[in-house]
């Protein structure tokens, strides 16, 4: 009789509990597919629904993310500063308190693994004052060793470094693997400790932007890790397909400042400041107008996700998107429907296959809609393709370390770069259609019933992801 009072209870409580927390989740949560997949896990699977929505749950977990000082404050003086916007894209984000785009940069598109790490190693190599390093992987391979072995030697000289790891995507990443750049003089910072007995941080807010500076000067940023997948110093036909940009010039500065308040929450150090008008690149005589956009808990709002929206409702020509997984909200995916059927070139170019095969299962549903209102979808036979790239018209282009889900968008610590340049835009044109040759059409085709039932499944979950 005792025991089954208890289970009673038990169940009771569990009832209630779930039924505070679906009205914690449609209070809580703006979008109506988030909801709904929240409201869904915790029906059908309470005993792992609720303990998950405790850990992981929350519009940005803004209890826990507010903790971290806002990168930006919303100034309307920014506007007048830009000058005149050239795209409804800058419009949105200066007049969400972002910094307006920035001329007199040189831009140079790292096209794969062996640009970016040959550009990389000579940065290293050339600095003299500073190396302020972010990444979301550092790589326990060779890579990785040869990274921390060339930041040894700059500490050694002097040069101040500091590298900043996600605590969960370098996890693997602690003691001896370190200790010799922290003895060399190097610092080390961990963002976001996962373990809640060390902090109270959630283990689902994540800083997966992936930006070095050097000196304050030049920088890269993009979707590229510092591991043996995405980079390295010989040639690799089995490394993913990537791309990433090198900078020079005013918005250096920006990415600095975004560098220096993610350095300062994870260890509570403010870094030296850098003049930043030193460098010749720094002058008008470069070509490139580019705006430096952060997007995450640390920011108001999602201006990021906003001007990508305005940005593909604005073209007249084309859209081609880069991305490795393809797991659109609502918004994002009526915007390239309306466009399709507007009769603009829309292609979305993805791996195949995925390093992540529930995302593959997600974007199923969406890629065949697409495709049957005109899209052209393209897969790539062999290889996984980790860049993020977009290119609108000849007016716009976009790269980053976001991809086009819902976690990179409305969850995860991200950076990117919209470059508005003609000459720029053609070029990183250039590259996708590249990559388009070397893929084929997606098969239109309905799946058969095993992985029809596994698609309808992710896609529920798609919000989640």
């Amino acid at each position: 009789m005792i025991p089954y009072l208890f289970q009673h209870i038990e169940t009771l409580l569990g009832f209630f509990l779930a039924v505070i927390l679906l009205a914690r989740v449609f209070r809580e949560h703006e979008r109506p597919s988030t909801s709904i997949a929240w409201f869904w896990v915790i029906v059908v699977v309470p005993y792992i629904g609720v303990p998950a929505y405790l850990l992981f749950g929350g519009r940005k977990l803004r209890h826990r993310a507010d903790r971290k000082k806002k990168l930006y404050a919303k100034d309307s003086s920014l506007e007048s500063k830009g000058g005149k916007h050239r795209c409804d894209s800058e419009q949105v984000l200066v007049s969400s308190g972002l910094p307006p785009a920035r001329d007199g940069n040189e831009v140079r598109l790292l096209a794969d693994g062996l640009d970016a790490y040959s550009a990389l190693r000579e940065m290293i190599q050339n600095a003299e004052q500073s190396i302020h390093v972010m990444t979301f992987i550092l790589g326990r391979d060779s890579v990785g060793r040869e990274m921390i072995q060339r930041l040894c030697q700059k500490a050694q000289s002097g040069v101040q470094v500091r590298l900043l790891l996600d605590a969960l995507g370098s996890y693997r990443n602690r003691g001896r693997f370190l200790a010799p750049l922290l003895q060399a003089g190097g610092q080390v910072g961990i963002f976001m400790p996962m373990l809640p007995l060390h902090r109270k941080w959630s283990a689902n807010l994540r800083n997966h932007r992936k930006i070095v500076i050097v000196d304050g000067q030049t920088a890269m940023l993009g979707g590229m890790n510092l591991a043996g997948e995405y980079m390295g110093p010989t040639p690799d036909p089995t490394r993913w397909i990537d791309a990433d940009f090198q900078v020079r010039g005013p918005a250096v500065r920006d990415l600095s400042d975004i560098f220096n308040q993610d350095w300062y929450f994870a260890t509570g150090q403010h870094p030296a400041r850098i003049d930043h008008s030193a460098h010749p690149a720094n002058q008008s005589h470069s070509k490139v107008r580019a705006q430096v956009v952060a997007s995450g808990p640390d920011v108001e709002g999602d201006p990021f996700y906003d001007a990508v929206l305005a940005t593909l409702y604005d073209a007249k020509e084309r859209i081609w998107i880069v991305t490795p997984y393809f797991v659109p909200d609502d918004g994002l995916f009526r915007a390239l429907m309306l466009q399709s059927r507007l009769g603009r070139d829309i292609r979305i170019v993805v791996p195949a296959r995925s390093n992540h095969w529930i995302t593959d299962l997600a974007r199923g549903r969406y890629l065949r809609q697409l495709h049957r209102s005109g899209v052209h979808v393209f897969v790539h036979p062999k290889r996984m393709i980790h860049a993020k790239l977009i290119v609108v018209d000849r007016e716009v282009a976009i790269s980053g370390s976001a991809n086009l889900d819902m976690r990179s968008f409305y969850l995860n610590y991200e950076v990117a770069m919209f470059l508005y340049s003609s000459a720029m835009v053609e070029q990183v044109a250039h590259w996708i259609d590249a990559l388009i040759h070397e893929c084929r059409k997606a098969p239109a085709s309905k799946p058969g019933h095993l992985r029809q039932w596994g698609e309808d499944l992710a896609w529920l979950a798609s919000p989640l992801l």
